[in-house]
């Protein structure tokens, strides 16, 4: 049974503000049942919109098919592992703010979980004061990083035309105009296989003497700097954002 937490409806009007600023929403994966119905009433009274899964498959389904700015995720899931399911969302280009709640205490575990991509991690038993503080600081770090678009576990710098890995964070990858513009078409869809007519369109000046080959070229640049698993070919149709 999957919980859905309340939605702004469309409304057939003009006024603003008769749909008001919707609450951040924020996916539960947990398979305890008695803890999960807490954590649902808790965060939806600290403001949240909270869908729950009960396992991972669940979770992975809704953490693709909705936009989340947060998430919870249990480790020892039903299904699909936790650290599973987050290399799963991340290799999705899902960039939401995710905290691991789990009772695997010990430091591997939390490595395995942050190498994962996950962006904290809390122990249980805890306290849901500190859990709710710590979700709205994930929701601030996002909020900071507005003007990125992911690309798997790293970051194109839309302002900086820069590709930021977070192997190496104090190291940026510059790119040319073209590479940036393809990147970036890539990445705005992360799902979407592109045909190489598409991107002539959309990347490469109206007019220009260039040929689908050229889509080739650059993608080959990128993948260099990259890595090959930055882009890939979809034979038969064209290219997709990959993950690095």
């Amino acid at each position: 049974m999957i919980f859905f937490g309340p939605t702004c409806h469309d409304r057939r009007v003009s006024d603003v503000t008769l749909c008001p600023p919707q609450p951040p929403k924020l996916l539960l994966v947990e398979d305890d049942p008695n803890l999960a119905a807490m954590l649902v009433e808790v965060l939806h009274d600290a403001g949240f919109a909270v869908d729950h899964a009960p396992d991972g498959q669940a979770g992975l389904h809704l953490g693709l098919a909705r936009g989340y700015q947060v998430m919870v995720l249990d480790r020892r899931l039903p299904a699909i592992e936790g650290v599973d399911l987050l290399r799963r969302l991340r290799g999705r280009g899902v960039t939401a703010g995710v905290l691991m709640l789990t009772a695997r205490a010990t430091v591997g575990d939390r490595v395995e979980g942050l190498n994962g991509g996950a962006d904290d991690y809390l122990v249980k038993p805890f306290e849901v004061d500190e859990l709710i503080a710590r979700l709205r600081a994930l929701m601030r770090r996002q909020a900071d990083t507005g003007n990125q678009i992911p690309i798997g576990a790293a970051r194109l710098d839309l302002d900086a035309r820069r590709v930021f890995r977070p192997d190496h964070p104090q190291l940026s990858i510059p790119l040319s105009g073209r590479e940036f513009e393809l990147l970036r078409v890539l990445a705005s869809r992360p799902s979407q296989v592109f045909s190489r007519d598409e991107l002539l369109v959309r990347v490469f000046d109206e007019g220009d003497s260039e040929s689908d080959r050229a889509v080739d070229i650059y993608v080959h640049y990128l993948r260099r700097k990259l890595g090959r698993g930055a882009i890939r070919t979809v034979r038969g149709f064209g290219y997709q954002l990959g993950t690095m």
